[in-house]
């Protein structure tokens, strides 16, 4: 795949995959992705549960080691680094979990919990600086005063994943891996949690990686969005364009699925998508989604599509995307 790289690119990603040994072969969890992410930007990374959409976030920041591949975060291919250069680096780099009360250690205060990096990486030697710069973080996300000795037990998980957010923050990194950041939470808090990630990323201009299964909160927080299917990804396009007019028929299906609250459209056809997900273990060559598709050829299954470029800034992995215009 070819495409152009902007001089303010923060991350770029190459070839990057992460296999998995298991007992019958290899799990190809990411398999050959590659982007790039302007500093200040969101990628949005979308598809099913189990697509490798974590992995990816994970493998990123090498929580996960890459089976191989590059990634060139500010210029400095971090799969070279070694364990004190990447811990150097990681400064740089944080991530927001999942599930706010089992990222977090319950028996350590609010202030403890954000206090933590700080201490490891031997940030404000100073107790008293320290001290208030824990309130300036907890000021910021938008955490009371009254909470600081509060333990997680006592908050609810609106409040949890603020002092995840203060924590990843604390060490002033210029990009985010938001791993599902709001799909743990109610709707109302969601909505909250994604405005505090918006107006922080123009605050600190910020970078992230935004992983969700949620079409809807992607479209609302994502310059671009890349689409996942079996550790591939299938399309990538900025985020209106993508609504607008997706071509992959399983970008297709995953829009179609997504719930319109209007009467008049409760005659839209929803694309279903037929069959059984395939194996990623020892996966056959070509289209992953081959078998599901409803313009599937044998051509298909020849061999891996490539990501290719079919308008301004939109990359679809489909040989039949002609038929899909």
């Amino acid at each position: 795949m070819t495409e152009h790289v902007s001089n303010s690119s923060m991350l770029e990603v190459r070839n990057l995959k992460k296999y998995f040994k298991v007992k019958n072969g290899w799990l190809h969890a990411v398999d050959n992705i590659s982007f790039s992410l302007d500093k200040g930007k969101t990628l949005g990374v979308v598809g099913e549960s189990g697509c490798g959409k974590s992995t990816l976030g994970r493998t990123i920041l090498r929580l996960t080691e890459p089976s191989s591949g590059e990634i060139c975060f500010t210029g400095t291919d971090i799969t070279k680094l070694d364990k004190n250069q990447m811990r150097v680096k990681r400064e740089e780099m944080q991530i927001i979990f999942q599930d706010p009360y089992a990222s977090i250690n319950p028996r350590m205060s609010v202030s403890e919990i954000i206090a933590e990096p700080l201490l490891v990486n031997h940030v404000y030697s100073n107790k008293k600086e320290r001290l208030e710069y824990i309130d300036y973080l907890m000021e910021t996300v938008g955490l009371a005063p009254r909470l600081y000795n509060a333990y997680p037990h006592e908050l609810d998980g609106g409040r949890r994943q603020r002092i995840g957010i203060a924590r990843a923050l604390a060490l002033k990194p210029k990009f985010i891996v938001c791993d599902e950041p709001v799909s743990a939470l109610d709707v109302s808090i969601q909505a909250q949690i994604l405005n505090l990630l918006m107006d922080l990323q123009d605050k600190m201009d910020l970078t992230y990686l935004f992983i969700t299964h949620d079409l809807s909160v992607v479209k609302h927080i994502s310059d671009e969005i890349a689409v996942l299917y079996l550790g591939q990804c299938v399309e990538r396009a900025p985020s209106r364009e993508l609504f607008t007019n997706p071509r992959h028929p399983y970008t297709r299906a995953l829009l179609s699925a997504i719930p319109v609250p209007d009467l008049s459209a409760r005659n839209k056809k929803t694309e279903v998508i037929r069959g059984e997900v395939p194996s990623p273990v020892n996966p056959e060559p070509g289209c992953r989604f081959a078998g599901r598709c409803p313009y599937g050829t044998e051509n298909c299954r020849q061999k891996d599509p490539e990501l290719l470029e079919i308008s301004p800034g939109h990359f679809v992995a489909c040989p039949n995307v002609d038929l899909l215009a």
